[in-house]
């Protein structure tokens, strides 16, 4: 059966320079093994496949897959599929905020002409600092001298993160990780007049690459650590992606009840169907 898909380049505003993901809309009765084999095929970090909603007040439904798992949220496909469907033709029951069904549960996202898409972080299902057992195996992961290593959090929102506070983006973008057997992201701070007020990456091994060049789940959490330890005051800008030769930015907020939201730009890629 040919259904509609797209390719949409997200958290930049020029093609190719973000985190791709593919999305294959119009979903509907298609097997879950086949889209695993999908995403196995587009080997790209994440490949989403959009239904039909279940759950009361959504607009659409998505399922996400990794090329060998598949996940209750991640978000640059929840900003990349939002966008696929939008620009699809579809008219959300609400002109300035859409709502997701995933398997986290219902994740809102929020539009306007000045910011583009921004969804709001899932509830953390882990929040507490890493023993000193886990920072030792963190410091090995990332060879680095565990006395580098500021703090560290588990920041997890579905994807298994723990963060890792580094003194500056120098710093981070010097890491040259060994074996990766967590989900671990790495901050620490631009200086004045840097690409944003932070550098992150990302490392998994849910990923074939590794690194993963830009992360809304991980900057998500991320956010909601680095404001309660008064690392960020106010809304900031995230630079991701730099040394695997991307421009990712993406932009954090923080309402005054506490709810965080992760934005940035999208861009399709690849306009077409696919036969599935």
């Amino acid at each position: 059966m040919r259904r509609a898909f797209q390719q949409v380049d997200v958290f930049t505003s020029g093609s190719c320079l973000g985190n791709p993901v593919a999305v294959v809309l119009d979903a509907e009765g298609l097997p879950s093994a086949a889209m695993r084999r999908f995403a196995a095929w587009t080997n790209l970090s994440e490949t989403t496949f959009v239904q039909a909603p279940r759950a009361p007040g959504a607009d659409y439904r998505v399922r996400i897959f990794t090329p060998t798992a598949e996940l209750p949220f991640a978000g640059h496909p929840t900003l990349g599929t939002c966008h696929a469907w939008l620009t699809s033709g579809h008219t959300p029951r609400d002109p300035d905020r859409i709502v997701q069904e995933c398997e986290a549960g219902l994740i809102t996202v929020r539009r306007d002409d000045a910011s583009g898409l921004a969804f709001s972080g899932p509830p953390l299902l882990r929040y507490e600092p890493a023993d000193a057992e886990l920072v030792r195996h963190l410091a090995e992961m990332l060879r680095l001298d565990p006395a580098d290593i500021l703090a560290a959090q588990w920041v997890d929102n579905g994807p298994g993160w723990v963060g890792v506070l580094l003194d500056s983006a120098a710093a981070v973008l010097a890491i040259r990780p060994g074996a990766v057997d967590l989900a671990v992201g790495v901050v620490g701070p631009h200086p004045p007049g840097g690409p944003g007020a932070f550098e992150v990456r990302a490392f998994t091994p849910q990923i074939t690459t590794v690194e993963d060049p830009v992360t809304g789940s991980l900057n998500a959490s991320l956010a909601t650590w680095l404001f309660d330890i008064g690392k960020a005051d106010g809304a900031y800008v995230v630079s991701q992606g730099t040394l695997l030769g991307r421009e990712g930015r993406v932009r954090l907020s923080r309402d005054p009840d506490g709810s965080v939201w992760v934005g940035g730009d999208t861009v399709t890629c690849i306009s077409g169907t696919v036969d599935l």
